[in-house]
């Protein structure tokens, strides 16, 4: 990540369970802050957000612009040009993120990896892969990246970890069918996937917002 340290925020002093999000290309941890702050997760307990901030690289599709991005977009349209070093190297630092949370005392089957287009799929990338059980998996207007390698790289520990996934039916950056192809690919290796669609393009809305506090209530319980 770059040499900002992920924001973080908590709901009372003394957390019990975490959600990560990652936020997507170009952006930054501070995108999602508002998002936290809306949601109430008091019947689980106190909660730590924890939103960090992607490095910065040059992004081909951007003519190399240097931006915040968890990994190179060589094309737009398909998995058939993924920055596969980019993707890997990012799964990394969101599992040393993870490790950090356990080293709090808080338990990987109290924590929720999510994450908004770059970070739906990175969100996605460590979740399913990710050793330990993990609480939740949330991905937000994204896809799943390095899909043929899913079944044979996917951990045991979360094959019956909830996934939630939201999309925008009029998505410009990220077409609907993407997004469903990716949520069948999940659900052909028998994953729990709560779909979920709403009017909207490569953005977030309420009743999204609503849909994922339910999600994290559910999935957080004690």
């Amino acid at each position: 990540m770059n040499d900002t340290a992920p924001i973080e925020i908590e709901t009372g002093p003394n957390p019990q369970a975490s959600v990560i999000i990652l936020h997507g290309l170009g952006a930054s941890g501070d995108d999602f802050v508002p998002v936290c702050e809306q949601m109430d997760l008091r019947a689980v307990g106190d909660v730590r957000y924890l939103l960090p901030h992607a490095p910065l690289r040059p992004v081909t599709i951007n003519n190399g612009y240097v931006m915040p991005a968890w990994y190179d977009i060589l094309a737009l349209g398909g998995p058939a040009r993924e920055d596969e070093a980019g993707l890997r190297a990012s799964q990394a630092l969101v599992e040393a993120l993870i490790a950090r949370e356990v080293q709090r005392g808080i338990a990987s089957s109290r924590i929720v990896v999510g994450g908004f287009s770059q970070g739906c799929a990175m969100a996605l990338l460590t979740g399913l892969r990710h050793a330990d059980k993990l609480a939740g998996i949330v991905g937000l207007s994204g896809y799943l990246p390095l899909a043929e390698q899913t079944g044979v790289e996917r951990s045991a520990a979360n094959q019956r970890t909830p996934i939630f996934l939201a999309h925008g039916r009029f998505d410009p950056m990220i077409a609907l069918p993407r997004a469903t192809a990716s949520r069948d690919a999940l659900s052909a290796l028998g994953y729990d996937v709560q779909w979920h669609e709403y009017p909207m393009e490569h953005s977030v809305c309420l009743p999204e917002i609503e849909d994922l506090q339910r999600f994290l209530l559910q999935t957080l319980k004690r």
